[in-house]
């Protein structure tokens, strides 16, 4: 008999009452996922698996742990807990944990933010199969796909469903589809060096996704147009961002934002709210309540109702990701643990015409390795993209380096495109800097 997993959250937070913890939330969940990996004509591996388990935050006599099982059978369950409260109490205390206020529970909205698709039913292994081999034989059909050294691909869905249930009220369910396909392809240069490139996308709907042919495409075309790729000369330059890869790049400006950055004194934007912090068009926010979208939900990781918020407005710093601990620490008003969907202003220009209008620079394609320290907003990132001449896409480069200050870097933002990447919940479109820079010969 299917266990009833709400059942099991209402029944862990009963159990932890009783075994003395005054306050408990937990958080039950199942996934199941399906993915088919496959390399140069044949199948390299199918797994499929389901798991569920149960996630127990307690609070006991001042103190805290998060505990874990995938044991959900009754008997084990009340052992389990009894054990973990008891093992809380040998914990120091931390005055600052507590259950979220039931106030933050309310006001969350009342939509379907359509995160399940239906047609999940339908797919079946042989449909899996097909996509990932179809979208190596239209890698391998591109002009040029004798330099190939080797294609893999991947297919892939999701349907994970969680419950949370706290002692004070709060009680949320979700349940969520994912489906992926990507394609990774390898190219033998004339010096025999192998550049890598790829593509892939990830839908809340299968029907979100291009075709398999078209990220095979694409994978194989981006491989290709890296052969001859050499480092460029060292220089302050304008640089077109790809949207694809813009991603990167700002979330290591998020990364300071988090509430415990701000209190363990790791962050450089610690008091920098009202501030600008960049140019008026880096203009951001926070929505959790975008359809289908990859970072959606009706309430955080605490069970707070989610809500749109401003994190960057026309430059200016608005709102950091404050939880309800650190908030009590910094004593501060939270907003919500981590991002959800990013909502940037909108652009007015394709990457074609941002390129254009750049006449000369990078379009930047890819960041490689690199790092990026929130106290002092210092970061040095690896690049690879195309030298832009006279407006036009011209060679490939390589092996180059972006160097700069997070508080200094964002206000050369000179431009954003029209064409935010809708296969992450970062959702950055193109961006143009100008006087950036970048390191090579």
């Amino acid at each position: 008999m299917a266990i009833d997993m709400l059942d099991v959250a209402r029944a862990a937070t009963a159990m932890a009452r009783r075994a003395g913890a005054q306050d408990a939330a937990a958080v039950s969940g199942r996934t199941r996922g399906v993915s088919v990996e496959w390399r140069d004509g044949k199948v390299e591996k199918v797994s499929e698996a389901t798991t569920r388990g149960l996630s127990l935050e307690l609070y006991v006599d001042g103190r805290y742990a998060v505990v874990s099982t995938s044991d959900l059978r009754a008997e084990a369950l009340e052992r389990f807990v009894g054990d973990a409260v008891a093992l809380t109490r040998k914990l120091a205390p931390d005055p600052f944990r507590a259950l979220p206020e039931r106030a933050l529970y309310e006001g969350q909205a009342r939509v379907d933010l359509q995160l399940e698709d239906p047609a999940l039913a339908a797919v079946t292994a042989t449909r899996r199969r097909q996509a990932a081999q179809a979208a190596e034989e239209a890698a391998r059909a591109v002009k040029g796909a004798g330099a190939i050294v080797s294609v893999s691909t991947g297919t892939g869905d999701t349907l994970s469903e969680s419950w949370r249930v706290h002692t004070n009220g709060f009680e949320g369910t979700r349940r969520a589809t994912d489906f992926w396909i990507s394609a990774q392809v390898s190219v033998k240069d004339a010096d025999g060096r192998r550049p890598e490139e790829w593509d892939a996308a990830t839908g809340r709907h299968l029907a979100m996704n291009p075709q398999p042919e078209e990220v095979g495409w694409r994978a194989a075309t981006r491989a290709l147009s890296r052969l001859g790729a050499r480092k460029g000369a060292s220089a302050a330059m304008t640089l077109v961002v790809d949207a694809r890869v813009a991603g990167r790049l700002f979330g290591r400006l998020l990364d300071p934002l988090s509430g415990a950055a701000l209190q363990q004194k790791r962050s450089c934007l610690e008091g920098k709210a009202g501030l600008a912090l960049g140019s008026p068009l880096l203009d951001v926010a926070d929505d959790p309540l975008v359809p289908r979208g990859l970072g959606s939900r009706l309430f955080d990781g605490e069970g707070l109702a989610a809500r749109r918020f401003p994190v960057l407005e026309k430059g200016v710093l608005r709102n950091y990701y404050v939880d309800t601990y650190y908030g009590r620490k910094l004593k501060a008003a939270p907003t919500t643990r981590g991002p959800s969907n990013l909502a940037w202003g909108p652009g007015a220009k394709g990457q074609d015409q941002l390129v254009r209008e750049a006449g000369e620079g990078l379009l930047v394609t890819g960041f490689l390795g690199g790092n990026s320290n929130g106290t002092t907003g210092d970061f040095s990132l690896g690049l690879q993209g195309f030298r832009i001449h006279g407006g036009e896409r011209a060679e490939p480069v390589a092996e180059m380096n972006l160097s700069g200050n997070h508080l200094e870097f964002w206000k050369r933002l000179v431009a954003v495109g029209d064409d935010p990447y809708p296969y992450s919940s970062m959702r950055t479109p193109t961006l143009v800097f100008e006087g950036a820079q970048v390191a090579g010969t």
